[in-house]
């Protein structure tokens, strides 16, 4: 039915008043197709590690600092990719990060020393920690708020099914063509997908609104969004929220934002600690313990398939609650990871403890993810996401070197992964603090 809107039209508004079309179900995919990539390569450290350390001849404690690098340069992507998309917009970020990212991985398979290699993750890790960050905003703007947590959370499901699948391709190939096949398979498709973006993924709404320069063009979008509404000639498209002044960062700290920011970013940081600890060790444990590098990386992979089914599973809790399961969530993860260290000669238990692991730590890192993707508005949107995910790198680059120190003392399993333990709790406690701050508001 054809409907006529007055002449200024609120696109937050709007887009919230709406049901999903096919359009932003579309865009939905196209951003998780960006995660997909992004969790294939960020994780294929972990799956290949057993194979570099048996062709090198080297220490496992040895791959701790090229599993932080990595890291690192996710870390510097995002705090600086974040604030610069809230300047120049989602889209130019993303397809940067993509092209850079997969040129970084396909030249993994040039590395001949932990040197090398140690240079080429952090150079590939720049382009994985700009496009994660973005593709969560613009996913978030394109969302109806009552559904924004579901979308967010499915789209963000990508990362966890591209993670999940480079440990299981890990586990098929490597055995015939070796590790480096593993990167092969990693650079080609997300180069592949460039152009594709570049001509097919459109732009924030909500940003090109807030710029006032694209009027013609959110027009049009909103029109694919919502076909049966027709716009008043010279309709003008606008922004309620504040267009905040000043630098992106500083905002992050100002107007009431302050208190809700340090537990958002002690909350990432606690739980990418935890999932990095996970993902790039243990393969290698699996494997110490006697299990082959493909029951090895096919274990380990059951860490990404929790997440996956978790990311599936919570997004409607969270719309619903309004994230107030997100303590329990991560509480759940705490109990999961320190089981895991006293079912180490049980494959079967030692499986189950991973997926319930993956469902509660990544499940309620997604969770956070729409948390922050919702907290912020839409001009510091990017970096409010951003620096969120740059802190909890911060997380993610010590996690691997604690998990390196502690083995390299002969912690024994069960101390291990208490250890790990403790940092889903400070996440769960983070999370709760966030709950009490809604609350009171």
């Amino acid at each position: 039915m054809d409907q006529t809107s007055a002449s200024k039209v609120d696109v937050g508004g709007f887009i919230d008043a709406q049901t999903i079309s096919r359009f932003q179900i579309g865009l939905l995919l196209m951003c998780a197709s960006v995660l997909f990539v992004d969790g294939f390569d960020a994780q294929a450290i972990g799956y290949t590690a057993p194979s570099i350390v048996g062709e090198w001849h080297i220490d496992r404690t040895s791959l701790g600092p090229v599993f932080s690098a990595g890291l690192f340069g996710l870390m510097i992507g995002a705090l600086l990719m974040g604030p610069l998309a809230d300047r120049i917009g989602r889209k130019r970020i993303i397809v940067l990060s993509v092209l850079a990212f997969g040129l970084g991985t396909l030249a993994t398979v040039l590395a001949t020393d932990t040197q090398s290699l140690l240079f080429i993750r952090f150079a590939t890790g720049l382009g994985l920690g700009g496009a994660l960050p973005n593709a969560v905003a613009l996913t978030a703007e394109y969302s109806p708020q009552r559904r924004r947590a579901t979308m967010v959370m499915a789209m963000f499901a990508g990362f966890s099914v591209g993670a999940a699948l480079g440990g299981l391709l890990a586990a098929a190939i490597i055995p015939a063509f070796g590790w480096r096949s593993v990167y092969v398979v990693g650079g080609v498709l997300p180069l592949l997908m460039v152009p594709w973006l570049a001509f097919k993924l459109p732009e924030s709404l909500r940003f090109q609104a807030m710029t006032g320069r694209a009027n013609d063009a959110v027009r049009g979008t909103l029109q694919k969004i919502a076909p049966a509404h027709r716009f008043a000639d010279g309709a003008q498209f606008v922004i309620t929220e504040p267009n905040l002044p000043g630098q992106p960062v500083a905002q992050l700290l100002r107007g009431g934002r302050a208190l809700a920011t340090v537990l958002i970013w002690i909350m990432f940081f606690m739980s990418l600690l935890d999932i990095y600890f996970l993902s790039n060790w243990l393969p290698l444990v699996l494997n110490g313990l006697g299990s082959s590098v493909s029951m090895s990386a096919a274990i380990g992979a059951m860490l990404q398939v929790g997440g996956l089914v978790g990311a599936l599973a919570l997004g409607r809790v969270f719309d619903r609650f309004s994230y107030r399961a997100l303590p329990v969530v991560y509480l759940l993860a705490a109990g999961a990871v320190a089981l895991i260290g006293y079912s180490s000669g049980d494959t079967v238990m030692v499986t189950i403890a991973i997926f319930v692991a993956g469902f509660g730590i990544i499940g309620g890192q997604n969770g956070a993810n729409a948390m922050a993707a919702t907290f912020y508005p839409t001009s510091i949107r990017s970096t409010g996401v951003g620096w969120a995910f740059g802190i909890g790198r911060i997380g993610s680059i010590i996690g691997p070197l604690l998990g390196g120190a502690l083995l390299a003392r002969h912690w024994s399993l069960e101390a291990l992964f208490s250890a790990a333990a403790v940092a889903a709790l400070c996440a769960s406690l983070a999370a709760f603090g966030l709950t009490l701050l809604a609350r009171r508001d």
